[in-house]
């Protein structure tokens, strides 16, 4: 996979890894890869969430001592 974008959102709590994410996300051209890596466990839920009600894909979601990464494909 082919990542257009990394974004280190570790140490915030929700909302804000996600207010990033869509912040990014708007920056960055259709069919584009961000990757979001975060240490806020609500973030899983979050981002899945998210995704079904923005259209964009969330192509991966990964957990590795604390801290949670999202591939999410811009719609």
């Amino acid at each position: 996979m082919e990542i257009e974008q990394k974004l280190d959102t570790c140490g915030l709590t929700c909302p804000l890894p996600l207010l990033k994410a869509k912040q990014a996300l708007n920056r960055l051209g259709s069919g584009l890869v961000l990757e979001v890596v975060c240490t806020d466990p609500g973030s899983v839920r979050d981002f899945e969430v998210f995704a079904k009600q923005s259209g964009n894909e969330l192509l991966r979601q990964e957990e590795s001592g604390g801290q949670y990464t999202h591939w999410l494909k811009k719609a």
